[in-house]
């Protein structure tokens, strides 16, 4: 009985050792977990894309389309160039999650009831803008003007054309304040206009709609102007304030209608039976432009990564606080996955490098994610900027400006190291002269949000107080002052010292609760969406469309000549 025990003991152990996963099988592991929570991350992306191209849903959509008028989408995929095999090509959509869970007392605002993205016309890249009738009649709502005027941004600093598909009721009046008389408000879309003619930079509208009040000097005020007959029409009053105003009875059509003003009052250009038409004669316009500029950056012959690029989806870790090494992801997305590191082994929290994306050249700054050692053998942080790592990125950026390259910037950071020992090292003077360097530059700049961006370091890595050309965002990213954690610990205990001053006593358990409730309301102002939705961000994208943006990021920026000499003023030293 005893031998029998000992061969049982020894049985177990030998099971036990047998069981236990080793270094590899863990980390594999951990890559496995990490796969799943990306991949989850994405298909509640598409489910939300899904849902914001429903537009005003379903029953909207019919109504709209039984008027013989195509959807905002349709009119965009109808215009945009098909390649060989009859696909629509690619169109990098700006905004589309604005108005995510706002107006929910109005009903909601799907994508800001405009649609807004840059896509390839007759072989010509343009910015779209095509108001949404199936979204309270496309009429404006405050963050609607927001989005129309980033467009417009994006079309004047690239100076590449922008076609205009109007069908909108205007400024949507239970808002009005919040959308008419301020300097980024309704007017600034014409101030705009205005100035993109002085330019020559081209815009061309299509009235497929309704085009009312001021809205109306939108399309006029563009080079050319066309109409659809019939669902086509323009005017500075409709027929019920022109009654009310002067006593004049008058059906929509006479008043402001196709034949009209293609007729009568010369308005509009030309008119067309229905969309197809007209987009049709959008694609001949755009065929027949001149030649854009070009300001000459540099592009050879595309090349794909070596390294998969969905390997990113398991190198980025589930957990927003876990390390991973950032070369990593560079390495799958850059050509031939080739990144030429510069001082590498000199403030290493901060990646700085050349490398080529879809052919451009590049110069590419990224916070590292990984446990560091110092030339002087202090440990660093990663995702933290101490005084070296600024020092490099600044010297960085200067030369990129110097040698006419293109930034990226790719942000996972926490924000600028403190304490005694970083503050007697100067880190606000070098964290200043990393702001200047950026701020500054002349070059196109581009900012992707891997994962965190909190504090001084989202302005630092180019956040969109610094105009990046592209402001975007992996599911992965969180964007605040800081990181939900702390930030709720601080809430709490300023809620707490409140409660304090008034006499009120604070329990452990309440104490709890409310810690509980103000990190919930704090991290969902942390997500993506959140900051998409009041275009904080242009785009939230899945990882491998990366390379596909970025280029066109840069195509865009092609056209517009540097003409401002680079100049960082009075710089920190």
């Amino acid at each position: 009985m005893a031998d029998n025990s000992k061969e049982k003991s020894k049985d177990k152990k030998a099971n036990t050792t047998h069981s236990s996963p080793s270094k590899s099988e863990k980390e594999n592991i951990q890559l496995n977990i990490n796969e799943d929570a990306n991949k989850q991350l994405l298909i509640q992306l598409q489910g939300k894309l899904d849902k914001v191209k429903l537009g005003g849903g379903q029953k909207k959509i019919d109504k709209h389309k039984s008027k013989g008028k195509l959807t905002a989408r349709e009119r965009i995929n109808y215009l945009l160039d098909k390649d060989e095999e009859g696909n629509t090509t690619y169109f990098n959509e700006i905004g589309a999650f604005v108005g995510d869970d706002m107006y929910n007392e109005w009903g909601g605002c799907p994508s800001g009831g405009v649609v807004t993205g840059m896509g390839h016309v007759s072989g010509r890249l343009c910015v779209i803008v095509a108001n949404d009738a199936t979204v309270k009649a496309g009429a404006w709502f405050p963050i609607t003007g927001k989005k129309n005027l980033r467009a417009q941004e994006i079309a004047m600093e690239n100076r590449i054309p922008i076609i205009y598909l109007v069908d909108s009721a205007g400024i949507f009046l239970p808002l009005q304040d919040e959308i008419f008389a301020d300097k980024e408000h309704f007017g600034r879309v014409f101030r705009n206009n205005a100035h993109m003619s002085a330019e020559g930079i081209v815009q061309v509208s299509a009235i497929m709609g309704s085009c009312v009040a001021g809205g109306a000097y939108l399309p006029i005020m563009s080079d050319e102007a066309l109409i659809v007959e019939g669902t086509g029409s323009v005017f500075l009053a409709g027929p019920y304030l022109v009654k009310s105003a002067i006593g004049e009875d008058i059906d929509q059509e006479t008043l402001g209608g196709a034949s009209t003003h293609c007729e009568i009052s010369g308005v509009t250009d030309n008119k067309y039976p229905n969309d197809e038409a007209c987009l049709d004669a959008i694609r001949n316009i755009m065929d027949k432009i001149g030649e854009p500029d070009s300001a000459g950056f540099n592009r050879s012959e595309p090349k794909l990564p070596t390294k998969s690029m969905e390997e990113i989806y398991r190198l980025l870790p589930a957990d927003r606080t876990k390390p991973y090494d950032m070369r990593d992801i560079i390495e799958r997305i850059v050509d031939d996955s080739d990144f030429e590191e510069y001082k590498k082994d000199y403030g290493k929290t901060i990646l700085c490098g050349h490398a080529r994306i879809d052919g451009w050249s590049v110069g590419i700054v990224a916070n590292q994610r990984t446990i560091l050692k110092s030339g002087k053998k202090e440990m660093q942080m990663g995702g933290v900027v101490y005084s070296d790592s600024a020092d490099k990125a600044a010297r960085f950026i200067m030369t990129c400006n110097q040698k006419k390259i293109p930034l990226l910037f790719l942000h996972d950071v926490t924000g600028f190291m403190v304490g005694s020992r970083s503050e007697h090292g100067g880190i606000i003077k070098d964290g200043a002269k990393l702001v200047s360097a950026m701020a500054n530059s002349v070059v196109p700049k581009f900012t992707i949000v891997v994962g965190n961006s909190y504090g001084a370091g989202n302005y630092a890595m180019c956040g969109k107080a610094y105009d990046p050309r592209l402001m975007l965002a992996f599911p992965t990213a969180k964007i605040a002052v800081m990181s939900g954690a702390s930030a709720a610990k601080t809430l709490l205990q300023i809620k707490v010292g409140s409660e304090k001053a008034k006499g009120r006593e604070v329990s452990k358990e309440d104490e709890e609760k409310l810690l509980a409730e103000i990190t919930a309301s704090y991290e969902k102002q942390t997500t993506p969406y959140y900051a998409a939705a009041r275009l904080w961000i242009d785009a939230i994208i899945d990882p491998m469309e990366t390379r596909q943006i970025i280029s066109m990021g840069i195509e865009a920026a092609n056209q517009a000549p540097i003409t401002k000499r680079y100049n960082v003023g009075a710089i920190q030293t």
